[in-house]
């Protein structure tokens, strides 16, 4: 006996078997799809985290052996005002070793123009040997 259009498929009919699968599909298919997508917009998202990080510059400050804390906190501060070149953040801890090496300044943003007025600025000092400019790459070097 053949159902008319509209009536249900009798739940003995082979045919309801047929339709009650793709149904099943289409509920796990949609979301592993949803999934997937999401999941290709996180890549690109990481891979745009990754590329700024990897693009990130900075000048290290090199001092002659016998300068003390105190002044390199001044050079710090003395050459704080470029633009495009501020001071990075020092660790917690004010160590002479944590300071004499943990001056730097954020150059990923400067122009050329900014490079010189901070070499400039910093050569003033006498306690300074010079600066070593620095990227993401040099990390593991």
């Amino acid at each position: 006996m053949k159902a008319a259009a509209g009536d249900r498929v009798p739940a003995d009919c082979p045919g309801r078997r047929r339709v009650a699968s793709v149904r099943q599909r289409q509920r796990v298919v949609v979301p592993v799809a949803l999934a997937g997508a999401a999941a290709a917009l996180a890549s690109l998202a990481g891979c745009a985290k990754m590329d700024a990080a990897l693009d990130k510059q900075w000048m290290v400050v090199d001092f002659k052996p016998n300068t003390t804390v105190a002044m390199a906190l001044q050079v710090r501060a003395a050459c704080s005002h470029i633009q495009n070149a501020p001071p990075m953040s020092l660790p917690a801890q004010h160590t002479v070793v944590n300071v004499m090496y943990g001056v730097r300044y954020d150059t990923t943003n400067a122009s050329p123009a900014n490079l010189a007025q901070l070499q400039v600025c910093l050569q003033k000092f006498s306690s300074v040997l010079g600066v070593d400019p620095e990227d993401a790459g040099d990390e593991g070097d």
